[in-house]
């Protein structure tokens, strides 16, 4: 199987939705998180939000889809074993979550208004999409570096990552911002009603994940 670290794997199901490990500091994260979004919707940025969303949608998407992957095969190809004050799936804490649930709010912040517009000739918005993929998929090597994130697999890594989770994450932000509002709530509406059924299902009837 080219296993890198299997232990990873028993060390997250241990913590799996564990009150063990909770920490006070998820609730003012959690605030915060309310805040931004608040604060965002007090002044009509409703395309930010929608860009947060969408990102957030792909990120539980894919969590669950790596709970799966454990199930299936004995080992997601991510683990959170420690540092988590809350392990809501095997491959994601509490804080994690909260981080990705902003992270589509700040890309499309920063990102220019005009979605035509060009950047070293290329669109703006897959610039911004594989630049912030490129980012965030450079951090994991650090991550993984720690005790808190393991890839299991010797195969996955970085560019794995970069291509199969970051690339849709921050191209679901970029691009569905742009969209016209039926499609933005088709896109958020339909990934969310996946999301809930995998969990009602995987997590709560069938305990897979």
């Amino acid at each position: 199987m080219n296993l890198n670290n299997p232990e990873a794997t028993q060390q997250a199901l241990s913590i799996l939705r564990s009150g063990d490990t909770f920490q006070w500091y998820v609730i003012p994260l959690l605030v915060i998180v309310l805040y931004i979004y608040a604060n965002e919707y007090e002044k009509g940025n409703y395309r930010v939000i929608v860009g947060g969303l969408a990102l957030y949608m792909v990120h539980w998407f894919v969590e669950i889809v790596n709970a799966l992957i454990q199930y299936c095969s004995g080992h997601a190809l991510w683990t959170v074993p420690s540092g988590t004050a809350f392990a809501i799936m095997v491959g994601v804490g509490i804080e994690i979550s909260l981080m990705f649930s902003i992270a589509g709010l700040v890309v499309c912040k920063i990102m220019p208004k005009d979605p035509s517009a060009k950047i070293f000739g290329m669109n703006n918005r897959l610039v911004f999409s594989i630049a912030n993929a490129a980012l965030a998929s450079i951090l994991e090597i650090f991550l993984v570096r720690t005790p808190t994130f393991v890839w299991v697999y010797h195969w996955w890594g970085s560019f794995p990552v970069f291509v199969t989770v970051y690339i849709p994450f921050f191209a679901a932000a970029c691009y569905v911002h742009d969209w016209k509002p039926k499609a933005q709530m088709l896109f958020i509406g339909a990934l969310f009603a996946v999301n809930a059924v995998g969990l009602i299902v995987f997590a709560g009837i069938l305990k897979w994940i």
